[in-house]
């Protein structure tokens, strides 16, 4: 659907983005994830035609939308574009949002609209109100409509649900998903919540520093990250010194097994928090391997302070709260699974 080729972006004497490569397959979902003034939003405006790369290659279907001289102006991509907070006309009604743009007659028009605001599941009597009148959910789901309605071959989402509460959030993002899938549309969504890009998406890009630094499924990137930066950024993670060696990692935790038997030395390892089990010690089972130090509740999880006899080190870990844990219990930690260890 669309290939980005050595893509490179300055403003004045500032690389924003540094030779990127991306390959979109059709009817995919992409997220771009990465810290602020990482070079994600000016991506999406290179891709939309809103700004011209300094150098590189942008091919959508075969054709060039920017090859050297050539620049194929925004309204000629056929690329629809949800901004962050809808970006809705305030002096039109929602129907006419929908339908700016639209040619044909006025009877076309209406009917267009109405399959169009079923299509994102908003009543048609909602047609006749202002922008202000209708929630924030809503109002995202008229501007997705607004982008559908020139059918285009790939929609940009520039962090359409950051407004939204966390509840309305998740379920208007579960609806786009839906719908573009459906729709057999192409999509690239532009955020900075790791929980939002994981969900959605069907590839993930992390970007940072203006270059990508790691492109896979969102299975992928979560538990086989390439550094500790993108290991962090993508979740809760704990990181830990170990010395690797045939298969295995010596650490705190103890002799933890890793993801790549063929490195070997001082490493650095990762475990996500469903890996860890920490466990009530049994005084049967001899001796403890650590004290819980401090405990914050936050609900269903707990981050657990912990104390280990053989070092003066406090290592901190988020788990599934238990009822009954108190500072000063002493515990023993379970891993599951592999941990991730890093390459230098």
């Amino acid at each position: 659907m669309l290939e980005l080729s050595n893509i490179s972006k300055s403003f004045g004497s500032a690389r924003v983005l540094d030779g990127v490569n991306l390959l979109i397959p059709p009817g995919s979902r992409t997220a771009i994830v990465g810290p602020s003034g990482s070079g994600k939003t000016t991506l999406l405006r290179l891709i939309a035609g809103f700004e011209r790369p300094d150098s590189g290659q942008i091919m959508m279907r075969g054709r060039a939308l920017f090859a050297g001289d050539q620049f194929v102006p925004a309204h000629q991509r056929k690329i629809g574009f949800v901004p962050q907070e809808g970006a809705l006309f305030p002096h039109l009604r929602v129907g006419e949002n929908i339908a700016w743009g639209l040619s044909g007659s006025r009877h076309e028009k209406r009917a267009r609209v109405e399959a169009l605001m079923a299509m994102v599941s908003l009543d048609s009597k909602l047609a006749q109100r202002w922008p202000h009148e209708i929630s924030g959910g809503q109002q995202q789901r008229v501007a997705l409509a607004r982008a559908l309605a020139q059918q285009p071959s790939l929609m940009l989402l520039d962090e359409p649900f950051s407004a939204l509460d966390t509840g309305l959030r998740v379920a208007t993002r579960k609806a786009t998903a839906d719908l573009l899938t459906q729709a057999g549309v192409a999509s690239i969504l532009v955020t900075h919540d790791q929980k939002e890009a994981l969900s959605f998406a069907s590839q993930i890009a992390v970007i940072r520093h203006g270059r990508f630094a790691q492109i896979g499924s969102p299975f992928e990137v979560y538990s086989q990250p390439a550094d500790e930066e993108t290991a962090l950024f993508l979740g809760d993670a704990l990181i830990l010194s170990a010395d690797v060696a045939q298969g295995k990692a010596r650490c705190q935790l103890g002799d933890i097994p890793v993801d790549n038997a063929s490195i070997s030395g001082v490493r650095r390892i990762m475990l996500r928090p469903e890996q860890i089990s920490v466990e009530p010690c049994d005084s049967a089972a001899g001796l403890p391997q650590a004290h819980i130090v401090d405990i914050d509740f936050v609900g269903y999880l707990s981050t657990l302070t912990l104390a280990f006899a053989h070092t003066d080190e406090h290592i901190t870990v988020q788990t599934v709260t238990r009822p009954g844990w108190l500072p000063g219990m002493k515990v023993n930690i379970q891993i599951n699974g592999c941990a991730r260890v890093f390459a230098l």
